[in-house]
């Protein structure tokens, strides 16, 4: 017997090095390099320089997701039957979308003669649903395959949750250059109060991270490995439906997609509702526009080294479902603030987006890994080999996570009239309306972290044991198949 051989499943399928989990991690840092600009950005963009109606945003957003229920699933059958590359079923598509992902992202944020005209605007009504419907196409293209391919890298449960650590951390350092660039971009005259963005900074600026995230792609691309053989799949009738009732009857997979689309709601609608807050409730620019995001992300500097850890010691379900209860809390507490005068409010609002990031990432660490472990449950279980379905499903629920945020994002504009000021381009605001603001920026999050903290504790079912249990399951199932 060779020395191969007497490593278990588990050990073949494993053995990853530093270097691919920098490379893996930079695929959702070439994904967020863009993905950043749509959330954190393009609604105040939208709104403060192409003129948009929040009302118009809100309903494009949400027919887009529409239109997703039946993108999604193609691309996740995509990936299951189409034929094996060279490069594998799923890193190949890295190289495949790092170009034209790029192209989509510039054209976003194109602004031609005409646009931003109140009441003469069509042109740019009908480009940004163009350009926003067609670069949603394209980073499904990278998402799908991206989620999918944790599930073929590695078996073991050890490297899964330091692989969903990494890309966490890629995801964030992805996420930062928008942090940058927001407070370059937009301000607020403190004399006048009126929105202040300097167009040509912010197309400088979304240029650059475009051509960064396509050369973090390609680095990804180069960089992994594909350890769990994926063999074509035959395109019989009815396959994609009987899978999807597969997957939608899994207790866990259904569960972790429910609070990961609460997770994204959450995230967009404080990137993109802060924007507003910081401006016009607080009356700041330049760093501070920024701060809020910023002091979510440095806790995860601080944990990422100790999250595999707990992982493995109380389990990824407890110390997530911890994480949350805090990530709640704070936000509620932010509620109180509205008592305080704006001024002396600024500094206890940041401190609480700080612990609040602090529970956040103890989920946010451990999501992929999560994810992971329920798609490896529906196999070892069912026997389907519907990774990039179970992905799409996974990722399905993600873009209903977006679809919460515009719709509760732009509902919150109409309620305090934002564009009746943005149309006569004023900006200004009454006090009940910035009251309102404040209101609407604590309590939603709020509410929508303690529903995934109540998910977590009572719905999701892979406890520390579970995948104690499912870690076996794995060796044996994974020992019938050619690795």
């Amino acid at each position: 017997m060779g020395k191969n051989e007497e490593k278990s499943v588990i050990q073949r399928a494993s053995g990853l090095r530093t270097a691919e989990y920098v490379c893996y991690a930079l695929g959702d840092a070439g994904g967020c390099l863009v993905f950043g600009l749509v959330t954190s950005i393009l609604q105040t963009y939208y709104t403060d320089v192409l003129i948009l109606s929040p009302f118009f945003i809100m309903i494009m957003f949400v027919l887009t997701r529409v239109w997703d229920a039946v993108n999604d699933p193609i691309m996740g059958r995509i990936c299951d039957t189409a034929k094996v590359s060279k490069h594998g079923r799923y890193r190949v598509w890295f190289l495949r979308v790092a170009i034209p992902l790029a192209i989509a992202s510039i054209l976003l944020f194109c602004k031609f003669p005409g646009f931003g005209t109140p009441g003469d605007n069509l042109p740019a009504y009908i480009y940004a649903t163009v350009t926003y419907v067609a670069w949603g196409m394209i980073y499904t293209m990278l998402q799908i395959p991206y989620g999918s391919l944790a599930s073929v890298i590695t078996l073991d449960d050890k490297e899964r949750s330091k692989l969903s650590v990494f890309r966490a951390v890629g995801a964030a350092i992805g996420s930062m250059p928008v942090m940058v660039l927001s407070m370059l971009c937009f301000s607020t005259d403190k004399t006048t109060g009126q929105s202040i963005v300097k167009y040509d900074v912010l197309l400088t600026g979304v240029i650059v991270m475009a051509l960064l995230s396509m050369i973090a792609l390609l680095f990804a691309f180069l960089g992994t490995k594909e350890r769990v053989k994926a063999e074509p799949k035959h395109h019989e009738k009815g396959a994609a439906g009987k899978a999807l009732k597969l997957i939608f009857g899994n207790k866990s997979m259904l569960s972790i997609s429910v609070v990961a689309m609460l997770l994204l709601a959450g995230q967009m609608f404080t990137q993109s509702y802060y924007v507003y807050l910081i401006r016009y409730y607080f009356g700041k620019g330049g760093i501070f526009v920024s701060l809020p995001t910023i002091l979510t992300y440095i806790p995860m500097a601080i944990l990422m080294a100790f999250t595999p850890k707990l992982a493995r010691k109380y389990g990824k379900k407890e110390i997530t479902s911890v994480g949350m209860i805090i990530a709640a809390a704070a936000n509620f507490l932010m509620f109180f603030l509205k008592f305080l005068d704006p001024a002396a409010a600024l500094m206890p609002f940041m401190f609480l987006c700080f612990v609040s990031g602090f529970g956040l990432n103890l989920f946010v660490l451990q999501l992929w890994a999560m994810a992971g472990d329920a798609i490896d449950e529906i196999e070892v279980t069912t026997g389907s080999k519907d990774n990039g379905t179970a992905y799409a499903f996974l990722n399905f629920f993600r873009k209903l996570g977006q679809v919460i945020s515009a719709i509760a994002v732009n509902a919150a504009l109409l309620a305090m009239g934002y564009y009746d000021t943005a149309s006569t381009l004023e900006f200004k605001f009454t006090g009940a309306q910035l009251s309102l603001m404040y209101v609407l920026a604590t309590l939603i999050p709020a509410v929508m972290f303690a529903l995934m903290a109540l998910f977590l504790i009572v719905w999701y079912p892979l406890s520390k044991e579970k995948v104690t249990e499912l870690q076996a399951k794995k060796e044996a199932y994974f020992g019938v198949e050619n690795l």
